[in-house]
C-alpha cells in the first residue's frame, strides 16, 4: 500500500486538476469531481488492473462511469496514469478534443463507456459482470473468472428508475465479480437530496440482495478496506455507499467554505475561487495544471507493478490457450466481431407466418451455432418469439452462467442498457426483444448504443395496428419512423447510426437477421409482425435486400411504382393484380431499410426509383415514414392517429389496409 500522505497528495491532484479544466473551459461540473477523487485514486492506483501495455487486453478489470458531467474526474485521474497528456486536460470541452464534457467510449485510453444519461453508465457495468461470467463458462479461460467489474454512481444516477432493474438483476444472479462505488455527497444540481428523496438506500439494495457497506468516501483508509472486503465477497454483488463532500477543498472568492453547495455541481468556481481552492489544495494557481513528484512517482511504481501482473496473467492465459487451442481461435474472433458462419441458403421457414415466427426460426438457429450470442427478452420471450433462442439453450441463472438466455423481467431499458453492456465487455454478441410499442422505453439505451457504435440486435415484434384488440396502448403507429431516424444520421465515423430491417415476409426475415449479424459497426433493429404475412411473388430474388429497397415484381413501362415494407408489400402485390386488370402497369419495390438503401450509388437509387416517377407508399405507421421516398409528387397512405381496438382484419377493413384501397388510391393519383 502507498503512503496515505501521497494518496491524500494524489486526490488533491486530481481536484486540483478538475477545477482547472472547468475553470479554463467556462463550463463544466467541478464539485463530484472533487468529492469522488479520492476513491477514484485508490482504485487505479492500487486495485483496477489493467495491462498498460495492452489496453484491450480481454482480462482487464473495467472501470464504468455512470454520472458523465464528473469527466473532470475520470481525465485527471486517467492523466495520472499516463492515458492524457497535461495539454490534453487543457482542451476540456473544446473542438476537436479528446477530452469532450462527458466521456465517450475510447478503451485505449482507459475510457470504457460513454456516460451521460444518469443511470445507464452503472447499467452497463452489470451487463459487463454478466458477460464476464458467461465467458468464464463458455470458455473455460480462467482470466474472465479474475476480472472485476467496478461501477460508479451519483445520488441522481440511484434516482433514476432504471437504478432497480440494475439492482434487482444484479443482486439476483449474485453478481460477486461486480462492484459499485456511490458517492453520496447530499447534492443536486438544483436541491439537496433531501428535497426529493428520503428512502434508505442502504436498506434498498440489501432488500435486492446486495453486501452493502457504508463509509467515509473521503478517506483512504475506509475506501481501501471497503474495496478488500468487496473483493472477498463471493456471493453478492457489493454497494459501497461513500458519504463524500461536494467540492471537497473548494473556497470562495472571500476564502470561505465553497463545499456541500449545489453552486459547484454544474459551474465554474470562478476566477478567484478556482484560484483560493488550488491554493488550498496545496498547487500553484498561476501553474495548476501539473502533476506532484511524488504522485508522478506512485503511479510510475503502480504501473511496474501492473506489467508484472499482467505478465502472470498472460502467462496464465497462454497456458490455457495451448491446452484448448480451439477455444482460444474461438475466443480470438469472438473479441474480433468476427462473423459467425452460418448458414443462410438452408434455413427453411414456413410460407406466409408472421415474420415473427421466421425470426425464431433463425434464432433457433443461431443458437446451435453461435455460441457467443446472448438473447434477453423482457417478459415476452413466447410473444416476441426469442424463445426460438431460448428452446435450444436455457437461462442464466444465479450461479450458472452457461445459458445463452437472459430473462430481463419487465424492464425494457434494463434489458438494453445490460445488453450494451455485453457489447462493451466485447467477446458477446448481445440481442434483446419485446414489442415495438415498448421501443419507447428503449430510446435512450438505442441512441447510446447508436452513438458508441455497438451491434446490439434490437428485436421488436408486434409492428403496427394489426396488433389488433390489445387497442391503441399496445399499437405502433409513430415508432418506426422515430427508429428510422437513427438510419438517417451518421455517426462520428460517417456511417449510417443504425441498420432498421422491417422485412415483408419470412423469407426476406431471413435475409434481414443476416445483414444484422453481419452489421458490426451500428446497433440493429428487426421489427417484424405478429399477424401471418403472406409470401412475396413466386421468383422474389430475396437476396437482393441487402440493398435496402428491391423490386419483387416488375412491368415494362409501369405506369406506376409502389413501394413499401413490412407486411404492407403483400398488400401491394394484391392491390397490383386489382389494377392490372384496368390494364394498369406496376412496379413494386421492398425497402426494408431506407437507410441502407441511401447508402446506395445515385445509380442504383434511379434503377429503383427513378426520378420523375410517380409513386404511391403504404405504411402502417405515419405517413413520414416513406415522405423520403415518395418525395412531394407522390402520394402516401398511412395511419394518421393512434389505432384502434378490434380484430385485424377489421382494423385493415376500417383503415384502408387492402388492395381495394390500393386500387383506388393508386387510381386517383394516374
Amino acid at each position: 500500500m502507498n503512503d496515505i500522505k501521497v494518496m491524500n497528495h494524489a486526490a488533491d491532484n486530481i481536484r486540483i486538476l478538475a477545477a482547472s479544466m472547468v475553470e479554463k473551459a467556462k463550463s463544466g461540473h467541478p464539485g463530484g469531481a472533487m468529492g469522488g477523487a479520492d476513491f477514484v485514486n485508490v482504485l487505479y492506483s492500487e486495485y483496477l488492473q489493467y495491462d498498460p501495455e495492452n489496453p484491450k487486453w480481454e482480462g482487464r478489470d473495467r472501470f464504468f462511469l455512470d454520472p458523465g458531467h464528473m469527466s473532470p474526474m475520470l481525465y485527471s485521474q486517467l492523466a495520472l496514469a499516463g492515458k492524457f497528456t497535461i495539454d490534453e486536460l487543457k482542451e476540456f470541452r473544446q473542438w476537436g478534443s479528446p477530452t469532450p464534457g462527458h466521456p465517450e467510449v475510447d478503451v485505449m485510453r482507459g475510457i470504457e463507456n460513454t456516460s451521460g444519461p444518469l443511470g445507464q453508465g452503472h447499467v452497463f457495468a452489470v451487463g459487463a459482470a454478466i458477460a464476464a461470467k458467461f465467458l468464464a463458462t463458455r470458455t473455460g479461460n480462467p482470466t474472465f473468472a479474475k476480472e472485476t467489474i467496478y461501477a460508479y454512481i451519483s445520488d441522481g444516477g440511484i434516482q433514476e428508475e432504471i437504478s432497480q432493474g440494475a439492482g434487482r438483476i444484479a443482486g439476483h444472479l449474485g453478481l460477486d465479480n461486480l462492484i459499485m462505488f456511490f458517492d453520496s455527497n447530499d447534492i443536486q444540481l438544483s436541491t439537496e437530496t433531501k428535497d426529493v428523496i428520503s428512502e434508505d438506500t442502504a436498506m434498498k439494495y440489501r432488500a435486492w440482495g446486495w453486501n452493502v457497506l457504508e463509509i467515509n468516501g473521503n478517506d483512504c483508509q475506509q475506501i481501501r478496506e471497503a474495496l478488500d472486503a468487496a473483493k472477498k465477497e463471493d456471493k453478492r454483488p457489493t454497494l459501497i455507499i461513500g458519504k463524500c463532500i461536494m467540492g471537497k477543498g473548494a473556497r470562495q472568492a472571500d476564502n470561505s467554505s465553497y463545499e456541500r453547495t449545489c453552486k459547484t455541481h454544474g459551474a465554474p468556481l470562478g476566477a478567484e475561487a478556482c484560484k483560493n481552492t488550488i491554493i488550498n489544495l496545496g498547487g500553484d494557481p498561476e501553474n495548476p495544471f501539473v502533476i506532484f513528484d511524488d504522485v508522478k512517482e506512485m503511479y510510475a511504481k503502480r504501473a511496474e507493478e501492473l506489467k508484472q501482473m499482467a505478465a502472470e496473467r498472460h502467462a496464465e492465459e497462454a497456458a490455457w490457450a495451448a491446452a484448448n487451442p480451439e477455444k482460444a481461435a474461438q475466443q480470438k474472433d469472438w473479441f474480433n466481431n468476427v462473423v459467425p458462419n452460418i448458414d443462410w441458403d438452408n434455413i427453411k421457414q414456413k410460407a406466409n407466418e408472421p415474420t415473427r415466427n421466421a425470426s425464431a426460426t433463425v434464432l433457433s438457429v443461431l443458437a446451435e451455432n453461435v455460441p457467443n450470442m446472448i438473447v434477453s427478452s423482457a417478459d415476452l420471450s413466447n410473444s416476441d418469439k426469442t424463445d426460438g433462442f431460448l428452446k435450444k439453450t436455457h437461462a442464466i441463472m444465479p450461479g450458472d452462467f452457461s445459458g445463452g438466455f437472459f430473462q430481463a423481467g419487465v424492464a425494457e431499458l434494463t434489458m438494453a442498457c445490460v445488453c450494451i453492456g455485453m457489447a462493451l465487455h466485447g467477446g458477446v454478441i448481445a440481442g434483446c426483444g419485446t414489442f415495438f410499442v415498448f421501443s419507447d422505453y428503449m430510446k435512450p439505451a438505442i441512441r447510446m448504443a447508436a452513438l458508441m457504435r455497438l451491434p446490439v440486435k434490437f428485436i421488436w415484434s408486434h409492428d403496427a395496428f394489426r396488433v389488433g384488440e390489445d387497442g391503441p396502448t399496445h399499437q405502433p403507429v409513430e415508432h418506426e419512423a422515430q427508429i428510422r431516424l437513427l438510419e438517417k444520421m451518421k455517426n462520428h465515423r460517417g456511417k449510417n447510426s443504425m441498420l432498421v430491417l422491417r422485412p415483408a415476409d419470412v423469407e426476406e426475415t431471413t435475409v434481414a437477421w443476416k445483414l444484422a449479424m453481419e452489421n458490426t459497426d451500428s446497433p440493429t433493429g428487426l421489427i417484424c409482425s405478429r399477424q401471418n404475412v403472406v409470401n412475396l411473388p413466386e421468383g422474389t430474388d430475396y437476396a437482393q435486400a441487402a440493398k435496402g429497397a428491391y423490386i419483387v415484381k416488375d412491368e415494362e413501362n409501369a405506369d406506376v411504382i409502389m413501394v413499401a415494407s413490412g407486411s404492407e408489400v403483400s398488400t401491394l402485390v394484391a392491390g397490383a393484380e386489382l389494377l392490372a386488370k384496368d390494364g394498369i402497369k406496376t412496379r413494386i419495390v421492398s425497402v426494408p431499410s431506407e437507410g441502407l438503401f441511401r447508402s446506395q450509388s445515385k445509380e442504383y437509387q434511379e434503377s429503383i426509383l427513378p426520378t420523375g416517377a410517380k409513386i404511391f407508399g403504404l405504411t402502417a405507421g405515419i405517413p413520414a415514414n416513406l415522405q423520403g421516398l415518395v418525395g412531394v409528387n407522390g402520394k402516401i397512405w398511412g395511419l394518421e392517429s393512434f389505432g384502434f381496438s378490434a380484430p385485424f382484419k377489421v382494423l385493415d377493413e376500417k383503415l384502408g389496409f387492402n388492395a381495394e384501397n390500393v386500387y383506388n388510391q393508386v387510381k386517383s393519383m394516374l
